[in-house]
């Protein structure tokens, strides 16, 4: 492959739809404090992912081919955006206030492309959003899954790939948009622009 990949995220859910369509990548999470100034989910989750890959690739010193990817997912209900719990009792609340309805989930997406050293960063940035409904809840049923401890690193407090599947009635749109990456669209980009058959 010419062309090196560069993942600015940790998340193993990511890394796993990346390597899933057989995309080879290098991990480099981002360190940049996230600065929000929108309201809107789908324009946050656009500018956060903006902000990681822009950190990632003004680190970077490899020379030749580059793609950087940044990307950010939020859950967004009765206007209120939801992001990973920081608590027991933070998870708690996201369930009882998803569970028996439906939300959107958005995950925005930053691509940084560059062809060589000597050529300009092409910045492409969206924001893709599936609507998730859930079956009814008991608290019983809530507690027990924050038990699990499965909630506590993902956004709104649930993974739709995991034990929260019990409870996922339906879903409209990209599925992996939910797990944390729309990575076809990704794959899209990819090959509207020559780049995904050289991968």
């Amino acid at each position: 492959m010419d062309m090196k990949i560069i993942l600015a995220s940790a998340s193993p859910r990511r890394q796993e739809l990346l390597s899933q369509v057989g995309l080879s990548y290098t991990v480099m999470p981002s360190s940049c404090e996230e600065i929000i100034t929108k309201t809107a989910p789908d324009e946050v989750v656009k500018e956060l992912s903006l902000q990681k890959a822009q950190d990632v690739a003004g680190k970077l010193t490899e020379q030749g081919e580059l793609l950087v990817i940044g990307a950010d997912t939020v859950v967004s209900c009765d206007g209120k955006i939801l992001g990973k719990p920081s608590s027991v009792e933070e998870a708690v609340s996201m369930l009882e206030m998803l569970q028996g309805r439906s939300h959107k989930v958005y995950t925005g997406v930053t691509l940084l492309y560059r062809r060589s050293a000597e050529a300009e960063w092409e910045c492409e940035t969206f924001a893709e959003c599936t609507k998730v409904v859930f079956y009814p809840m008991s608290n019983a049923e809530i507690c027990r899954y924050v038990g699990t401890k499965e909630p506590m690193d993902k956004a709104g407090a649930y993974g739709i790939q995991g034990k929260c599947a019990a409870f996922i009635e339906k879903i409209e749109g990209d599925y992996n948009n939910v797990v944390g990456l729309p990575v076809a669209r990704v794959c899209l980009w990819l090959r509207e622009r020559g780049i995904f058959e050289k991968i």
